[in-house]
């Protein structure tokens, strides 16, 4: 059996220390530590999909509730100010997790998110409701900053599309469950009306009650710590790690890796920060940006409101939506699932790009045989379900793209940024914007905010075919140079 390489980091003056954890962490093959890994921190995406999942499920129930007795313009509201709170969680929490450690933030975001999403269930009139949904966003937002850049420090580079995509995915877990939870919950001959969609909202307490305690065991990223001075800490992690993978009987290649030079410093000032995003990486920028607005308006406008769609086009009752999501969820699912390897193998740019135009082009076909009255409601959700497993993997490649392409010092906080204003730009007006077409009753005016969708993201796939990043199967470093590696010479 080898033995574990040694001088992992050597103390240099002036606070540079060389180390190659960074590439030992990127040759470890998958294991039990990966899965742990993704399933503690993971549960992100499926929360969040279970909150969407329950603000279009309990549409109909909030609307005939004798308490709130909510508009159709009061739910997109309540879809806004999720979706505000996310924003506005993501960039302060995203701040807070490049300066204080992404172990700190994953807990304190998922308890904020614990406490206000049993909060919503106790809503009573729609200022508490508002309120509460969008402490509930916060708590997701945070969360997204902090588990994304934990999760790709961790996953070795030649899989690390592939993962990334496939935990996005989970979001339709999610879905799924709140789905399901609302056909049983939602039923009048269980609960009363203004009973059932109160417990909806605490399936999601009880599932981050559950997980909460499993990330006691997730350590901070070593990447993290060898740029803040930790540099003992993050050798103890990475052996621990491969001390598990031999204790299994991996072999791991001990003979070729990348050292760094490394200064360490507390913390990177912003006017640093905003520098590397948008002057040094501004292409990048400018394709994360189109990305993370396209996929929020297509997916925000049309999920927030698929309920409304078939309640007012369709007359489903409300407590059959749950039947329809289903097999929505599924494809959406699937999707990431199925093309994630794709993304490692052809390529990020050529991926991203195909699967962008493809979501635009077929809502837009879509579209028009809804407008022309030509979708059953079966059809209308196998369409939905077609686009989606396409538009479910350009979503999470969004994702991807962001957190990969910036230096690791600013990664959290980058990916705030861009999930901030792309969000904001698509997200917080999307499901205000299709709550009033709906409003209208007419089809038409219903495919316009779908062609308005579809040309988000085919411009989208354009800018991300031209100036896209080649990240597959390199290095977190080498696809962008942590800003502060220094020179053989400094």
């Amino acid at each position: 059996m080898a033995e574990p390489p040694t001088a992992a980091v050597q103390e240099k003056p002036q606070a540079v220390i060389e180390t190659d954890l960074p590439s030992r962490l990127d040759r470890l093959p998958w294991g039990r530590f990966h899965s742990l890994i993704v399933v503690a921190l993971g549960v992100t995406w499926l929360l969040d999909g279970l909150e969407v999942t329950l603000a279009g499920a309990v549409a109909s129930a909030l609307k005939t509730s004798h308490t709130l007795h909510f508009s159709n313009t009061d739910i997109g509201l309540a879809g806004s100010a999720y979706i505000a709170g996310a924003v506005l969680g993501a960039l302060g929490f995203g701040w807070l997790t490049d300066r204080l450690g992404r172990r700190k933030l994953f807990f304190i975001t998922l308890s904020l998110y614990l406490a206000a999403t049993a909060a919503t269930a106790l809503s009573w009139n729609l200022a508490s409701f508002l309120l509460f949904r969008f402490l509930t966003g916060a708590g997701i937002g945070g969360e997204y900053t902090a588990i994304n850049s934990t999760i790709q420090e961790f996953t070795p580079a030649r899989v690390r599309g592939w993962t990334d995509l496939g935990i996005n995915g989970t979001f339709w877990v999610g879905a799924g469950i709140g789905a399901a939870g609302s056909l049983v919950l939602l039923d009048p001959h269980l609960l009363p009306g203004d009973w059932g969609w109160r417990a909806c909202f605490f399936i999601g307490a009880a599932l981050a009650l559950a997980i909460l305690p499993m990330r006691i065991w997730v350590p901070e990223s070593p990447r993290w710590l060898l740029t803040h001075g930790e540099a003992q800490e993050a050798t103890e992690i990475v052996e621990g790690i491969e001390a598990r993978f031999r204790e299994t009987g991996h072999r791991l290649d001990d003979t070729s890796f990348t050292r760094l030079r490394l200064r360490t410093r507390d913390h990177t000032p912003l006017a640093e920060v905003f520098h590397a995003i948008f002057t040094v990486h501004r292409r990048r920028a400018l394709v994360g940006l189109s990305l993370m607005t396209a996929q929020a308006f297509f997916y925000n406008a049309i999920f927030f409101t698929y309920a409304l769609v078939l309640t007012d086009f369709y007359h489903v009752p409300g407590d059959h939506i749950g039947w329809y999501l289903l097999p929505f969820a599924l494809g959406n699912f699937l999707g990431p699932l199925l093309l994630g390897r794709l993304f490692d193998v052809i390529g990020r740019r050529k991926m991203i790009a195909t699967t962008y135009a493809l979501s635009g082009i077929l809502l837009t076909i879509s579209g028009y045989l809804f407008e022309q009255q030509w979708l059953t409601v079966t059809t209308q959700t196998a369409a939905w379900m077609v686009i989606f497993f396409f538009a479910s993997a350009a979503a999470s490649s969004a994702y991807l793209t962001v957190s990969e392409s910036f230096p690791l010092e600013i990664r959290a906080l980058a990916i705030a940024l861009f999930y901030a204003f792309g969000t904001a730009l698509g997200g917080i007006a999307g499901p205000a914007f299709f709550g009033r077409l709906i409003d209208t009753h007419q089809r038409s005016e219903v495919f316009t905010g779908y062609l308005v969708g579809s040309a988000l993201m085919v411009g989208a796939a354009i800018v991300a075919g031209i100036w896209g990043v080649d990240a597959e199967r390199k290095s977190l470093e080498n696809v962008a140079a942590p800003l502060s590696a220094v020179g053989e010479g400094e």
